[in-house]
């Protein structure tokens, strides 16, 4: 008998400043790394699907991101630009 199957791992890979798509605020989003793994008699062998998304932490919506959207997403928050937004929508200046 073989046992085969499947595994999820998710990884959090950084936290950035960045405009919701879905509610309009801007927000913190955490980006995310989703790895699927093959296993064989409960032993991860190796990937077979690797997808990126954004989580918008005020109203919880995701959005998937391309690997190199999610690469430069990274770099940014490494070089210390997490306060800046360079991806999503606009941000509008605060009006009262």
């Amino acid at each position: 008998m073989i046992i085969f199957g499947t595994k999820g791992y998710l990884y959090q890979l950084a936290i950035l400043t960045l405009v919701c798509g879905q509610c309009g605020n801007p927000s913190a989003h955490t980006l995310r790394k989703r790895v699927t793994k093959f296993t064989l008699f409960f032993v991860p062998l190796f990937p077979f699907s690797t997808k990126y998304a954004t989580q918008c932490t005020f109203c919880g919506a995701e959005q998937k991101v391309t690997t190199e959207q999610a690469e430069q997403l990274q770099a940014q928050a490494a070089g210390g630009q997490g306060g800046q937004q360079s991806y999503g929508q606009p941000q509008q200046p605060y009006r009262s």
